[in-house]
């Protein structure tokens, strides 16, 4: 393979999933090769290699003589990402320096000062909530560890975009940004960790208030093959 071609896969990869993960391909809708192809004026070839290794990150599913789509929100691997996410982001509180680093404390800060912005966008509001976290694991000294988790989480982002974008505002999660900074600041670990492992849990509260009402949006236990109908997260 030549390095255009590499370079093309990649860009072609990265764009569909950004698409899958912001809810822009929304869960359960049907690929199309050809239509994918033509939107990103590409050949078919990058896009079947992207849709493969999507699959394999749980993100797409592949069903012979029926077709590709995004998988649905799988509540498992939810789970599975939000343990692993939780273990990291707690143990790293314990790391915290007895003085933290004033200029990643003073970026923090000016991080939720944005977060605060009235009318943010939501998806700019989710690019500041990574950095936070981000920014949270550097205070401790293990910030690449942030990478990993990031991998492992797109179940668990697209549902955390569900939750934010069914509240339409990102006022509470600011505000539980700005707790927890409040007491990484003061040194107290306990409340810290108490108001992470909150904050973090979150999701699952979302997740069944966005079921309830929209449960086409969510991995089955059938095992059932999807038909090719348009999929919308809200209407």
């Amino acid at each position: 393979m030549t390095e255009r071609a590499r370079t093309n896969r990649r860009v072609v990869y990265e764009t569909l999933r950004r698409k899958v993960l912001t809810l822009a391909l929304a869960p359960g809708a049907a690929l199309s090769e050809n239509e994918l192809a033509a939107a990103l004026g590409v050949s078919r070839t990058p896009v079947r290699e992207s849709l493969i290794l999507l699959a394999e990150e749980g993100l797409v599913q592949v069903f012979p003589q029926v077709g590709s789509f995004v998988s649905r929100v799988d509540m498992q691997r939810v789970a599975d990402a939000q343990f692993l996410r939780e273990a990291v982001e707690l143990a790293a509180l314990e790391d915290l320096p007895e003085t933290p680093d004033a200029d990643v404390v003073a970026a923090l800060e000016a991080n939720l000062a944005r977060q605060r912005e009235p009318g943010i966008d939501l998806e700019e509001f989710f690019a500041l909530d990574e950095e936070f976290h981000r920014g949270l694991l550097e205070l401790s000294g293990h910030d690449r560890a942030w990478p990993t988790v990031v991998s492992a989480k797109g179940h668990l982002d697209r549902a955390r975009r569900l939750g934010l974008y069914e509240a339409n505002t990102p006022e509470v999660f600011a505000g539980q940004h700005e707790s927890i900074l409040s007491a990484v600041v003061a040194h107290d670990v306990p409340l810290a960790r108490a108001t992470m492992r909150t904050h973090l849990r979150e999701v699952f509260a979302d997740i069944e208030r966005i079921r309830a009402r929209k449960p086409e949006l969510f991995a089955s236990n059938s095992g059932s093959t999807p038909v090719r109908r348009n999929v919308v997260v809200w209407e």
